[in-house]
Order: C-alpha cells, then sequence, then structure tokens
C-alpha cells in the first residue's frame, strides 16, 4: 500500500508535466538551432526575374564598397529581427492555452524560419556577419512572448499584431535605403514584407486585442534600439 501510495504523486506529475517539458526541451532546441546557424527553411530564396539568384561572388561584386557594407548592415538587422521573432513565436506558443493558437504560431513561425535562412545567407553572400547580440534579442523576445501568452491568448495576439505592423512598416524603410543594385536584397525584404503582412492580419481575424498607446510605444522604443545595435555591432 505505502508503495502504491509513493506511486500516484509520481503518476499525476508525469501526466500533467510531460506536455509542458516536450514543449520546452522543443523551445530549447529552436533555440539553439536558431543562434547556431543551423536552421534551414522550406522556401528557396527569392528571386526577381531580372536578377536570378547566381553564384554569391557575382552577386556582390557590381556593388560598391560603400554600398555593400549599407546592405549587411540592414539585412544585419533584418537577420537580428527573425531571430527575435522566432524567440516570440517560441515563448507565445509555450504558454498559450489555445490548440488552435499553437498551430497558427508554428505555422507563422516556420515562415519566420525562412526569413531567417534568407537574411543569414544574404549577409553572408555580402561578405558580413550577423549581429553578436542575437543570445540578447532571442533571450528578450522570448520572455515577452511567454509573458504576452500567459496573459491571454487575446493578449498575446495584440503584441504579434503589433509587432508585424512595426516590422512591416521597418523593412519599407529598408526598400528605401537598400541600394537600387542590390536587387536580391531587395526581393528577399519584399517577401518578408508580404509575409508579415499576412501575420499581422491572421493575429487581427484571431481576435487580437489592440494594446494601449504607451505599451505601443515601448515597443517601438525596444525595436529602435535594436536595429541601432544590431546595424553596428
Amino acid at each position: 500500500m505505502k508503495e502504491r501510495a509513493l506511486r500516484r504523486p509520481f503518476l499525476f506529475v508525469s501526466i500533467f508535466q510531460k506536455p509542458l517539458m516536450d514543449s520546452l526541451v522543443l523551445a530549447l532546441d529552436r533555440a539553439l538551432s536558431t543562434l547556431s546557424g543551423v536552421a534551414r527553411g522550406k522556401r528557396s530564396t527569392p528571386t526577381v526575374k531580372t536578377a536570378e539568384r547566381t553564384p554569391s561572388s557575382e552577386m556582390v561584386d557590381d556593388l560598391p564598397e560603400t554600398e555593400r557594407a549599407r546592405a549587411v548592415g540592414l539585412m544585419r538587422v533584418n537577420h537580428a529581427g527573425e531571430v527575435a521573432a522566432q524567440a516570440l513565436y517560441q515563448g507565445q506558443a509555450l504558454t498559450s492555452r489555445s490548440i488552435e493558437l499553437k498551430a497558427k504560431l508554428a505555422h507563422a513561425a516556420d515562415e519566420e524560419l525562412d526569413h531567417l535562412v534568407w537574411t543569414r545567407e544574404r549577409v553572408r553572400d555580402l561578405g558580413g556577419r550577423t549581429s553578436v547580440l542575437d543570445p540578447i534579442w532571442y533571450a528578450g523576445a522570448f520572455t515577452i512572448g511567454a509573458v504576452a501568452g500567459l496573459a491571454g491568448d487575446r493578449v498575446s495576439l495584440g503584441f504579434l499584431k503589433a509587432t508585424e505592423e512595426q516590422v512591416e512598416a521597418h523593412l519599407a524603410s529598408h526598400m528605401d535605403r537598400l541600394p537600387v543594385n542590390d536587387r536580391i536584397s531587395r526581393a528577399i525584404v519584399q517577401q518578408m514584407k508580404v509575409d508579415e503582412a499576412q501575420h499581422a492580419r491572421m493575429a487581427t481575424e484571431l481576435g487580437a486585442l489592440e494594446l494601449p498607446r504607451p505599451i505601443q510605444s515601448m515597443m517601438r522604443a525596444s525595436a529602435k534600439v535594436m536595429t541601432t545595435l544590431a546595424e553596428r555591432i
């Protein structure tokens, strides 16, 4: 009897904690693959009709050094943003109470993973490196996502909607700043813009809560700090 009584609490804990433990393991695996640079996407790098993807040496030789450096900085910022996006989605999915929302977040995260790979490869093709502060961006965004998820699915979706709208505007500004001849980077950013707008619409359709203006202002300020540092470091 004593042995059976001791087993019951153990079984109770293992049954109800196993899904959470599985989620934590998967989240850790995603974090490691994101930060280590081994993550692989599903879609090929976007191209345009006048600039089909060619070997990396041909893609950068026609850019002057100053323009190449500018493109590296901007694409490094975009890569840092995708690192944060992976973390945000993972944090939200971990604490979400809705199975449907978890599935939607997983699908969006897979599309963002494509962005991560595209920007990482483009930075390298241009002869640059990704931000050394990527682990900090990941940790911060994961925490925000997890807290937002705990606050409820509508709040979590509100953070997602506000984030994607800010990212879309940020990418639009990059289209103005990227060198005209860097057609590969421009094609990547354009497709990212399309996907981010779609994610924002998804959040709205699922009932995203409109966040108070002070919170949105704080989000913009945080994003400004990240983009400024990531462009340089």
